[in-house]
């Protein structure tokens, strides 16, 4: 395929997505920033929204926490992008011999090397203005989830487990949020950290149902293949942790009543790990998108105490 042409779309692109009837020459960067496949974007900037409704309960938000959740949407969609095409850069290869990954733009030939790195740099060069744009204390805490943003893409190289460094990756405005907010991370802020490294341990599992095949003739690792024969019941496990560090955050910010309206998010998680059946690769990619609604029960459950009315 040479580069102008349009790509087919991926294997586990949302169908009848606007990507799809965007200008032909904006597709491939498109699609590189997964703009097709929007649910990565709200798993990366929930974290950073719900992070900041725990930091105001029970006090209240604020105006000012208005600027501040729109920085962190904007960073989360520039940064999901840029993330998703340096893994891209860096997968190329080894997605050119996945069945789902195949006619993503580089290894389909729909860009160039070159600009899919010029296209990263603009992605990260929005991050940088949305940075800038934090208080001291935050910019400083955002800076510490590069190194583990840079090494992400290795991690299936050479352990079992890169989805436990996804998680700790894609949670990290958990702790940016309330850096942002009162300046310091507390215990409920860590909790919660902690559940949503083991919620995207958990959704990035499902995820990686699909590959189990392909990734096991080319050599690729995840948690997925590592539980073989036992992923139900380590998703079971998993998101009943979670949930168990979620209440507990909840518990120290606002008591009870903090534990108590993460039972929603719970039962959604719960019904995930009932419904997965781990030879049906299309149910997984529905759970794993389902946890979009999933983190909005944990946002608008804590919002509830921390509305200022």
């Amino acid at each position: 395929m040479t580069e102008s042409a349009a790509p087919t779309a991926p294997a586990d692109a949302v169908r009848g997505s606007w990507v799809s009837r965007a200008p032909k020459f904006a597709r491939p960067y498109l699609q590189l920033s997964r703009y097709d496949r929007p649910a990565g974007f709200w798993l990366l900037g929930l974290p950073c929204l719900i992070g900041l409704v725990l930091a105001r309960v029970p006090d209240g938000l604020v105006a000012e926490d208005g600027i501040l959740a729109a920085l962190f949407i904007v960073g989360a969609v520039a940064m999901r992008g840029a993330g998703c095409t340096y893994n891209d850069i860096l997968d190329r290869d080894i997605d050119a011999k996945v069945a789902r990954t195949a006619q993503r733009p580089l290894p389909s030939g729909a860009v160039s090397l070159k600009k899919a790195w010029a296209w990263l740099l603009i992605q990260c060069a929005i991050g940088l203005g949305v940075l800038l744009a934090l208080p001291d204390f935050a910019k400083l805490v955002a800076l510490g989830s590069i190194p583990m943003v840079a090494l992400y893409p290795l991690m299936k190289r050479i352990t079992w487990w890169p989805q436990v460094w996804l998680g700790l990756t894609f949670n990290w405005g958990a702790l940016v949020a309330p850096a942002a907010v009162r300046g310091e991370i507390t215990l409920a802020d860590g909790l919660l950290y902690a559940g949503l490294v083991l919620w995207t341990l958990g959704y990035d599992t499902i995820y990686a149902i699909q590959d189990r095949e392909d990734d096991a003739l080319i050599g690729v690792r995840s948690t997925a293949r590592r539980f073989g024969g036992q992923i139900k019941p380590a998703v079971t496990i998993i998101y009943l942790a979670c949930i168990g560090l979620c209440a507990a955050a909840g518990y120290v910010a606002n008591d009870w009543m903090g534990a108590l309206l993460t039972a929603p998010f719970a039962l959604h998680l719960l019904m995930q790990a009932i419904r997965l059946d781990p030879a049906n690769g299309g149910r997984a990619l529905m759970l794993f998108r389902a946890n979009r609604e999933a983190g909005l029960l944990l946002l608008v459950g804590w919002a509830f105490i921390a509305a200022p009315f």
